[in-house]
């Protein structure tokens, strides 16, 4: 049994970019933290101090952790659980075919988390990492618990949702400097021990009921979205008039009812977060008999940025067939090499399409791309693309696109890179 004041023992369900992010902050902060994770390659590498995907400062962070003590990993449910007070849920919840919300890892962890809990003395608190449909965690989670378990809540357990808001690329910085702490709670020794966690966290802490805290962070992952795809259909007017649309972003942001982030214009969003979750967001409001008119023109309109890039390459060449094109970015944007749901993959396949041949650069995310397309051909020397491609695309805004030579190219630049602004003997670009 933990001793009053001393600091509760985690454990973390899912050892993807949420998951371990979320685990190795935490025991930096001090906290013991035990990972658990089905994907036994994904243990085995984290057990070498590796990260098995790319974010930045996370990977010196575990290797700390480790040293430590602080930070162990282990492939067997039962004993993360008998092994903490605490487990944080952080499994996947991939979209359905309809859009929805799939659930099927999230049941099995809670079922799992209720076996052990069944032969555990004490009480255990489950906090809700994932991101689901408001009313998921008390009408499908927490049974699925007290089924397992044979335990009630909040006697023998506790729950609480506790949405996590971290952008790849920046995710270690999110954690450690939130702008808010959502905690979904409906009993007071959750709230308690929630508490408890964030003691060392100086951010805002809202305390909601269960499907208030799910709600917000679908409410603000559509806002974000929303305000992207504004901004690229008013940076398309702009251009068709001939009007500089960061000259009017900036103007526009001073407002304070309005603000200057999210006006940036482009080929769109992509990533795990903001494309699922509207799509999620729309399934559920369906599900309610509510047609979401903007949530659907959101994605109608990011979906068209990357084609929009393709014919303006056409547009520059007369015609793509036989030409070979260089995309220059393959992740959803800088300092990750996640490719999900990648802005460049909906460009790679009208390019294919349309007849051109490719050949493609990124820092970190070739690897991920051969996956999706092994037939394509990849450079790791970004200046090798320019040079043999008929025409640039620009797909993610690394900084090392800056200090290439773009001179005497077509360039279709999806991310405003001035350098490329400023030399390219033909440039079309999306964010202008």
């Amino acid at each position: 049994m933990r001793q009053q004041g001393m600091k509760p023992i985690i454990s973390v369900f899912g050892l993807g970019y949420v998951g371990l992010t979320t685990a190795v902050c935490l025991a930096s902060k001090g906290f013991r933290v035990i990972g658990f994770d089905v994907d036994h390659g994904r243990l085995e590498a984290i057990a070498r101090g590796e990260t098995p995907f790319y974010e930045p400062g996370l990977e010196e962070l575990l290797r700390h952790a480790m040293a430590e003590g602080l930070f162990r990993c282990v492939d067997d449910y039962y004993r993360a659980v008998m092994e903490s007070q605490v487990s944080f849920v952080a499994v996947g919840t991939p979209s359905r075919r309809d859009g929805g919300v799939g659930l099927t890892y999230l049941i099995k962890t809670a079922r799992m988390i209720g076996r052990a809990l069944r032969a555990k003395d004490g009480w255990h608190l489950v906090a809700i990492r994932s991101t689901v449909p408001p009313r998921t965690t008390e009408e499908v989670i927490r049974p699925a618990v007290e089924g397992s378990s044979k335990k009630s809540y909040p006697k023998d357990f506790g729950m609480c949702v506790n949405p996590e808001f971290l952008r790849e690329g920046s995710a270690v910085e999110d954690f450690m400097g939130p702008e808010r702490v959502v905690i979904g709670v409906e009993d007071e020794r959750s709230k308690d021990t929630m508490l408890q966690i964030y003691g060392w966290c100086t951010a805002p802490k809202i305390f909601t009921n269960l499907r208030t805290a799910e709600m917000i962070k679908y409410a603000s992952n559509a806002f974000l979205a929303s305000r992207i795809s504004l901004s690229n259909e008013l940076a398309n007017i702009c251009k068709a008039l001939g009007v500089d649309w960061y000259q009017v972003a900036e103007a526009v942001g001073l407002d304070r009812r309005i603000g200057p982030h999210y006006l940036e214009a482009g080929l769109g969003f992509g990533g795990s977060c903001l494309p699922k979750d509207a799509r999620a967001l729309i399934a559920l409001a369906r599900r309610l008999k509510l047609e979401p008119e903007m949530l659907k023109a959101t994605l109608r309109v990011n979906d068209k940025q990357p084609v929009r890039a393709v014919s303006l390459a056409e547009e520059s060449l007369h015609n793509l067939k036989g030409k070979k094109v260089g995309i220059l970015g393959l992740s959803f944007k800088p300092n990750t090499d996640d490719v999900r749901e990648s802005r460049s993959i909906v460009v790679i396949e009208e390019l294919l399409r349309r007849g051109a041949s490719i050949l493609a650069h990124d820092p970190k995310a070739m690897e991920n791309m051969k996956k999706i397309f092994p037939n394509i051909t990849y450079s790791g020397d970004p200046q090798r693309v320019i040079d043999e491609s008929d025409a640039v695309i620009i797909a993610t805004k690394w900084p090392e696109y800056e200090h290439l030579d773009y001179r005497d190219k077509i360039v279709i630049d999806g991310r405003r890179i001035m350098k490329a602004k400023a030399e390219a003997r033909i440039y079309q670009g999306l964010c202008w």
